[in-house]
């Protein structure tokens, strides 16, 4: 891996939310497998990949694309956590920690895309 992406400190906080959403998702029940809990694995893993992607194509506008999807797969893994919580597959507790970390990670990642328009 390129060394200018591992010391992206956005990427960064994807790839160690992505690791908690695994964690997290590893004790759900196994007829959710294939439902919410592949679902969310899925929109968490594509928050890191998509950054890693855009600032890959060395343009400005790249990654500020790439960076809009990994936005949308951040408000969608918050979706689909604050749904595990009411159907019971996850504690709220974890889940508020989660949206938490999620929330700081949006503010960042708006800051990254801000930054990347400006240099397109």
């Amino acid at each position: 891996m390129p060394e200018s992406i591992e010391n992206l400190e956005i990427w960064q906080m994807a790839l160690e939310v992505a690791k908690k959403v695994y964690i997290l998702t590893k004790e759900r029940p196994k007829e959710e497998l294939y439902g919410l809990t592949s679902q969310a694995r899925r929109a968490a893993t594509s928050i890191p990949t998509d950054i890693a992607e855009g600032v890959g194509r060395r343009a400005p506008a790249e990654a500020a694309r790439f960076g809009q999807i990994a936005l949308g797969s951040l408000y969608e893994l918050d979706t689909l956590f604050f749904l595990a919580a009411d159907l019971g597959y996850s504690s709220h507790s974890s889940v508020t920690t989660l949206r938490e970390e999620l929330t700081t990670l949006a503010k960042r990642a708006s800051s990254f895309l801000r930054y990347q328009e400006t240099q397109s």
